[in-house]
């Protein structure tokens, strides 16, 4: 499955997603930001507050072969080069993040389950049993580690939100598939206060969900709009910084469906670029937050500096 993105009508129908013309923000952490350490940082984007949070980061050897499938090995060095990283070594980062919607707190995504997420929020002033919703882009181990604690919810209070493709894909896994295995001990005993979101509907107002396939059969990334203001929360569409947005069409390990998450990569990527609006990406170096340019066939990941930390 792909989806297809136009500058005008960008994530989707214009009649599901009415947002498609809201200005590009320039976003400034407000005077109500309550986070700004190592691992959490808060930014506004009109009425909304968003909260990144770093649930771990850690080093990892063979970096093209996770993120350079189809690259030749001179074409990744390259690139790796141009952009002053090592073409054998990623660093892998996570980061959740929270949405203050005045009225409820909504997470996206928890982590490894190995602390990290708690420790973020109480950074942020929050305690887990405040949290309202969790919303799960997908049910990859490093997104769903954090549902339970010690065998307990760790979100006592919160009700939930995924995709119905994603949750039925996994849940109907045999035993043995590790994915599917931990779905069932962190997700499926959740069920009963779980709802299911598709393309387009929404999970608050101002928070809509964004069909986005190929990682996963159902991984949804969420488009944010408040007073004209927008962001993408992009979750896993592009694993690295540097070489998911020089290279769209170089596969990524992680991505079930190679095809459908490379076109979904560089529509998405496309219509950031075009309409300059910021992302917050899952796996992007912390705070997580940039914007993107297009630089040949490619993109270019912009980090964040003074201009959305005020």
């Amino acid at each position: 499955m792909t989806i297809k993105l136009t500058r005008r009508a960008a994530l989707g129908t214009a009649a599901a997603l009415p947002f498609a013309t809201a200005a590009a923000p320039v976003l400034a952490a407000g005077s109500d930001a309550k986070a700004n350490s190592s691992i959490a940082k808060t930014f506004k984007v009109g009425d909304l507050t968003v909260t990144t949070l770093l649930d771990g980061s850690l080093p990892r050897d063979g970096a093209k072969d996770i993120f350079g499938g189809g690259a030749s090995d001179e074409d990744f060095a390259k690139v790796s080069a141009e952009n002053f990283i090592p073409a054998d070594t990623a660093q892998f980062f996570f980061t959740p993040s929270l949405v203050n919607t005045g009225s409820e707190l909504v997470l996206f995504d928890t982590g490894l389950g190995q602390g990290g997420i708690q420790a973020a929020l109480a950074d942020a002033g929050v305690s887990p049993d405040q949290i309202d919703v969790v919303v799960l882009t997908h049910m990859h181990p490093d997104h769903i580690g954090g549902m339970t604690t010690d065998g307990a919810p760790t979100f006592a209070n919160a009700r939930y939100v995924t995709s119905a493709t994603e949750y039925d894909f996994w849940s109907a896994q045999e035993a043995g598939n590790n994915v599917g295995d931990l779905v069932a001990a962190k997700v499926t005993p959740l069920a009963e206060k779980m709802s299911f979101i598709g393309d387009g509907e929404q999970v608050a107002s101002g928070i809509t969900a964004v069909a986005a396939h190929g990682h996963t059969p159902g991984h949804t990334v969420y488009h944010l709009e408040s007073n004209g203001q927008r962001l993408l929360l992009t979750a896993d569409l592009a694993n690295h910084y540097v070489w998911s947005f020089a290279h769209p069409e170089w596969e990524v390990r992680f991505d079930m469906d190679k095809a459908a998450a490379t076109a979904a990569r560089r529509n998405v990527l496309g219509m950031l670029a075009a309409d300059k609006v910021p992302m917050v990406g899952y796996h992007m170096p912390f705070p997580a937050a940039g914007f993107v340019e297009t630089r040949g066939e490619g993109f270019r990941f912009v980090p964040v500096s003074y201009q959305m930390m005020g």
